[in-house]
């Protein structure tokens, strides 16, 4: 995260969202010797309404205080969605901060206690999504939900995690857009200086898809993943903040086939977990020295 250290992430922001404008998308003439992505820097500029030369300096760092006019221009023509156009004015609106201490992210003991009475896969994340705790049928559903683990780091490094989602491709995109929307101006956060260098180093489609500087909610929705023994499961998420941490659960609609296959998987980890049990403990042989 030393580039985004480096005091300009507001020029970085619009730079890589015009490059994913098409002339097309803007209502101009594609050209025939585009040398950029996306659209030039004074097409922007005659877009939003203001001078090529003033834009030039909202890319290079030279200006950090556009007016909220002129942000509101710029979000327009980039095609900025809402939640987009609130982290462009939060990055021209930030300022330097004093170091705070970070509490550690802690699971309260009554949520540990309702993880053990849920009957469908529920876990509890953190901001940079590491898995702090999780229920019987969250890890009998993906391995990678067990505490310690981290969500994206597994997303991206495990050649398991991208047969287990039907769509891997969105799901990156998604967990990565998520991650920068949490950081915010929160940069200087240790863990996410870390997960950010090793994920930058580790993965090229980290890579791509950090320097997108796409940003995204990953509350609620519908997912489909591929269990290795009861098959395809068409789960809805919902994430609900509790503190300082997210409980997160998956559940299908009732009396569906992923249900009665949820059931199944239900099933199958209570016998595991029973064997487990059962197997009588490594008795050690005496010494006959």
């Amino acid at each position: 995260m030393k580039d985004e250290q480096s005091g300009n992430r507001l020029g970085r922001y619009l730079r890589a969202r015009r490059e994913l404008v098409s002339p097309a998308q803007a209502g101009l003439p594609p050209g025939g010797n585009r040398r950029v992505p996306g659209l030039r820097r004074e097409e922007v500029a005659l877009l939003a309404g203001i001078s090529p030369d003033y834009y030039l300096r909202l890319e290079r760092g030279r200006d950090n205080n556009p007016s909220p006019q002129v942000l509101e221009s710029l979000a327009r023509v980039l095609r900025l969605d809402d939640l987009e156009r609130a982290y462009l004015l939060g990055l021209a609106a930030a300022r330097p901060k004093a170091p705070r201490r970070k509490r550690p992210e802690h699971v309260p003991a009554r949520v540990h206690e309702l993880l053990a009475h849920l009957q469908i896969p529920a876990f509890v994340e953190g901001r940079a999504f590491d898995v702090l705790a999780a229920n019987a049928m969250a890890v009998a559903l993906s391995p990678r939900l067990r505490p310690g683990q981290n969500r994206l780091r597994s997303l991206l490094l495990d050649p398991e995690e991208q047969a287990f989602h039907q769509d891997w491709t969105k799901a990156t995109a998604d967990f990565v857009a998520a991650l920068r929307t949490t950081i915010g101006d929160d940069i200087d956060d240790p863990r996410f200086v870390e997960l950010v260098g090793e994920l930058s180093l580790s993965s090229g489609r980290f890579r791509t898809l950090w320097a997108r500087h796409d940003v995204r909610a990953l509350d609620g929705g519908t997912t489909t993943v591929h269990h290795p023994v009861v098959g395809a499961l068409r789960l809805h998420r919902d994430k609900l903040p509790i503190d300082d941490v997210i409980l997160v659960v998956y559940y299908p609609d009732k009396d569906s086939d992923s249900d009665e296959k949820l059931r199944l998987l239900a099933s199958l980890s209570r016998t595991e977990s029973a064997a487990a049990q059962d197997r009588p403990a490594d008795i050690p042989h005496p010494n006959t020295s």
